[in-house]
């Protein structure tokens, strides 16, 4: 099931995705009109909204393209990335960590697909895209073995972690360098773990139709069980918690790996499985 969050008459709901349309959440109440509350849900809240949504009449859905979305993800909870987390049967095993590189990005540097980017260029005038799969926590994980991990996974969906090269803050300050407003656009849905198998999935980035990333999931140093269980040995992750697992490495073709974005650039990230996120920068 894909699931978004988008806005009807000024209010925001919840609603499932089929094909080009868009069916609202908002008639069936009790929480489950959000995303967050199907999060908290668990199988019984995740049932009803389909028994729920297969009796709904032609009329009661909307056209994809006539759709406002919001963030994918159900609120503004804890936000994590993983560092060095691709690699190919090249790599030297030593070259990479030997656990999960755990970094953050702030709750506020949360966007919609869809939405304008912008920023201060005064703090930051050297800044990236990166495609990542993002896992979005369901059930409270804590402490939760690694053969656990996926039971408590609500649903996948696609990441921009965008992320300043500049040397005094991706030197030293990651957590700010990742973090100012829009650095971390997310949708435009999600996919319930039901419906996605993330194990080898192709992933990747265009700067206006131009590609500066493709790759595959499949070369994650640690997958989504082993980062999920790592996570909970530390902190408590709750539902609607998002995790952003990592980025390929950046093609060397054209328009090359030092290529940063630009005002009237056309972001776009793309996770096979999932679907487009795309973003405007300002």
């Amino acid at each position: 099931m894909r699931l978004a969050t988008i806005m009807v008459h000024d209010r925001e709901t919840g609603a499932i995705v089929l094909g080009d349309r868009v069916l609202p959440l908002e008639p069936i109440g009790d929480g489950l009109h959000l995303v967050g509350g199907l999060a908290a849900g668990g199988e019984r809240g995740m049932e009803r909204a389909r028994e729920w949504a297969i009796t709904q009449p032609d009329h009661a859905f909307l056209s994809l393209d006539s759709v406002v979305f919001l963030p994918a993800i159900p609120h503004r909870g804890a936000i994590y990335t993983v560092g060095m987390n691709y690699g190919d049967a090249a790599d030297r095993p030593e070259a990479g960590p030997s656990r999960p590189l755990i970094y953050g990005k702030a709750a506020t540097s949360v966007a919609a697909h869809g939405a304008e980017v912008s920023w201060d260029r005064s703090l930051t005038d050297n800044v990236d895209a990166e495609c990542e799969l993002g896992v979005v926590i369901g059930e409270n994980a804590s402490a939760v073995a690694p053969e656990d991990a996926l039971s408590h996974v609500f649903g996948y969906t696609c990441v921009n972690d965008m992320t300043s090269r500049d040397p005094w803050l991706d030197g030293d300050q990651w957590l700010l360098g990742k973090s100012l407003p829009g650095f971390c656009p997310v949708g435009p849905w999600i996919v319930t773990r039901d419906d996605l198998d993330p194990t080898n999935l192709r992933l990747g980035c265009t700067i206006n139709g131009a590609a500066i990333q493709d790759g595959t999931t499949a070369d994650m140093r640690f997958g989504i069980a082993d980062i999920v269980s790592f996570l909970s040995r530390y902190v408590t992750l709750l539902p609607g918690d998002l995790i952003a697992t990592g980025t390929p490495a950046r093609l060397t073709d054209p328009p090359g790996p030092e290529r940063r974005l630009q005002p009237g650039d056309v972001i776009t990230v793309w996770i096979e499985g999932i679907g487009e996120l795309s973003n405007t920068i300002a």
